[in-house]
């Protein structure tokens, strides 16, 4: 019987022993398993927030526009360049108002022989200039000028009373260009009139010339006036590049893009306070034509109507 009870007590230790040691099992078990998946969480969480990171940081940087000035607009064109377009005013260039002359600014000349009678030849010239600048939520300054450069063009095509309207692409000029004309016939004559939009990186340049023939003079050929236009556009282009410490030779796309210049850009962005380019000159003493996106957008009309 000693025997008996002596097996039954080992044999009830034994098995408390393995009772035992099955819940310390268990807890040392499931401590490794919750440890390395929260390891492993943590590490997949840590690494795609550092990826989000990095890849809002790259999105919100927005390329620094090329151009950080512009040239003063009444200098734009040489004086040889001046007396060819406006014989008669090569010198009496009057520029525009503006807020923000590092963004926006205009100049335009008028020429009139024979003061007006006996045959005369009128002839009337302007430039604007518009600079964009890069903005984190609407792009960079060429997207924002390309934007532009696209509605102003299609602009002015759309003059009210204009007969013969003829647009096409111009090479050669900046990044981007497009030359409109059309006659617009008044009392006074038939004016013809041309408009050159084209985009140099981020800075828009228009350029206007008509001319006509008043007081029984023959109107001028269009050819001609556009010859002029062209000259003045290349002109006016190569003037921006120049201001940024751009060399010569900007008349092609290959050459309109010069190392950026050190200087410091301006603080309000024209796509901020000109975006539509409806003020662009307004207030300018000499009336404005269609390339400054003003409300005298049909230039001769003002122009004719002041050597009446």
């Amino acid at each position: 019987m000693h025997r008996s009870v002596q097996r039954h007590r080992q044999r009830l230790t034994r098995i408390l022993a393995g009772a035992a040691a099955v819940p310390v099992m268990l807890v040392a078990s499931g401590c490794s398993s919750d440890s390395g998946g929260g390891s492993g969480d943590d590490a997949k969480k840590d690494s795609g927030a550092s990826a989000s990171s990095s890849a809002t940081e790259a999105a919100a940087v927005v390329k620094e526009a090329t151009y950080a000035k512009l040239p003063e607009p009444c200098k734009v064109f040489a004086s040889k360049t001046l007396k060819e377009l406006v014989p008669e005013g090569a010198k009496s260039g009057k520029e525009g108002k503006s807020e923000d002359i590092g963004t926006r600014g205009n100049c335009s000349w008028d020429s009139l022989d024979n003061k007006g009678v006996k045959g005369s030849q009128f002839r009337w010239l302007n430039v604007s200039l518009l600079r964009f600048e890069s903005d984190q939520s609407r792009g960079t300054g060429e997207k924002l000028a390309s934007e532009y450069y696209a509605k102003h063009a299609e602009d002015a095509r759309a003059v009210e009373d204009a007969k013969n309207i003829k647009s096409q692409p111009v090479s050669g000029t900046g990044n981007e260009a497009t030359l409109v004309t059309y006659d617009l016939k008044k009392k006074e004559g038939t004016f013809r009139q041309q408009t050159l939009v084209t985009r140099v990186e981020n800075v828009v340049v228009t350029v206007d010339y008509n001319g006509a023939g008043l007081a029984g003079d023959d109107s001028p050929k269009a050819a001609d006036l556009t010859k002029s236009a062209e000259k003045a556009a290349k002109e006016a282009v190569q003037a921006v590049v120049t201001a940024n410490g751009g060399g010569a030779g900007a008349g092609s796309d290959a050459d309109a893009s010069p190392s950026k210049s050190p200087s410091k850009s301006a603080t309000e962005s024209p796509s901020k306070s000109s975006g539509k380019g409806s003020d662009l000159g307004a207030g300018s003493d000499s009336g404005s034509g269609s390339g400054s996106g003003s409300d005298d957008s049909a230039s001769p009309r003002k122009s004719a109507t002041k050597k009446d």
